[in-house]
């Protein structure tokens, strides 16, 4: 594709920004570097558009009825799709460069590059109403990568939108994050909670997250279109078994150093222990489980507000009598305000 075919992309992303839906991902908000390759790079002249199937050999839905264990997204379950993708990017710019000479770049979701759009317009897939990239070859489940040339490239047709009068990924959606087909409110996707909200996660949509503590894949798994995705079953990336529905009552108790070693090489570890404990106990409040409420009682005192804030509404959801019990010994000396708002909603001295 010609790094000018991105269409109305831009628009879209400052009706995004001007609606504040990117909550805290600040990084988005350049529309004017985002939305034109050539500001990103001004000698680009054409761009090559790839992608990696990583769709699930299971239901990925199929783990939200075990309550006690916790649902991490299927991208996230094997190595960092940035450290896999990137050396095949490059060998595949390297053999442009020996064939046909130029300059290249290559982006792998780590730049000011509107992959989605830049995909559809290269004949990958289309939007859908999800705003992810749908293929009619590996459905929702691609990875994407992006090469920068300055080659001057007969450009592909973009692809046609096939989502027709479906809607089944956006009535799926836990916390109804869709205002309307094709629009996406970041600050209310688990997705987004759960990876790059840096604070507490809002009340509200606390109850809806159910166990799913890294990613949601409830839009992408119900979509029709990834029943044709076993086409590329063989360019499928590995998962971990030890990431397919971890207990709770483990992770609960991970330190920054177990953290760091049990996530090793994931895009997991980037989210760090305080922010991912914070959404394991999210779905221990969650669980319905009594016998949880002990791991959320270990760490009421920990070190992170954020993991104290956390643990409070946990253990509040599931053993009230025990909260009001410990709030007498513990509540005096908390200091972060955050936290002390916490123990006034666990308790119903506010509403939230």
């Amino acid at each position: 594709m010609r790094p000018d075919a991105l269409g109305g992309a831009k628009h879209h992303l400052e009706e995004f920004l001007a609606a504040g839906a990117q909550g805290d991902m600040h990084w988005m908000a350049n529309a004017e570097r985002r939305g034109d390759p050539r500001v990103l790079w001004p000698d680009v002249r054409s761009i090559i558009m790839l992608g990696v199937n990583y769709g699930p050999g299971e239901d990925p839905l199929e783990i939200l009825s075990h309550r006690t264990r916790g649902a991490i997204s299927v991208y996230a379950r094997g190595d960092d799709y940035h450290e896999v993708i990137k050396p095949r990017l490059k060998a595949v710019a390297r053999a442009i460069l020996a064939r046909a000479g130029g300059d290249v770049k290559v982006f792998v979701d780590t730049a000011a590059v509107m992959e989605k759009p830049l995909a559809a317009a290269a004949g990958l897939g289309w939007q859908g109403k999800h705003t992810n990239l749908v293929s009619r070859a590996f459905g929702s489940w691609l990875f994407l990568g992006a090469i920068f040339t300055t080659l001057e490239l007969p450009p592909d047709e973009a692809e046609q939108d096939h989502c027709g009068t479906c809607r089944a990924c956006l009535d799926v959606c836990p916390t109804d994050a869709f205002p309307a087909p094709y629009k996406l409110d970041a600050r209310r996707c688990i997705s987004y909670l759960t990876i790059e909200h840096k604070g507490p996660i809002p009340h509200e949509l606390r109850p809806r997250m159910g166990n799913r503590i890294y990613g949601c894949d409830d839009c992408l798994a119900v979509c029709p279109w990834n029943k044709f995705a076993q086409q590329g079953r063989e360019a499928k990336l590995s998962a971990r078994a030890a990431l397919a529905g971890p207990q709770l009552v483990d992770l609960a108790r991970l330190d920054d150093r177990a953290f760091r070693m049990l996530f090793a090489k994931t895009t997991i570890k980037r989210t760090g222990r305080d922010r991912f404990v914070r959404n394991v106990l999210i779905a221990i409040g969650n669980s319905g489980d009594a016998a949880l409420a002990a791991e959320a009682e270990r760490v009421v005192s920990d070190p992170a507000p954020l993991v104290r804030g956390a643990a409070i509404w946990a253990l509040g959801r599931l053993a009230p009598q025990r909260l009001a019990a410990i709030a007498a010994q513990r509540r005096g000396s908390e200091a972060d305000p955050t936290v002390a708002h916490e123990w006034a909603v666990a308790l119903g001295e506010t509403a939230d």
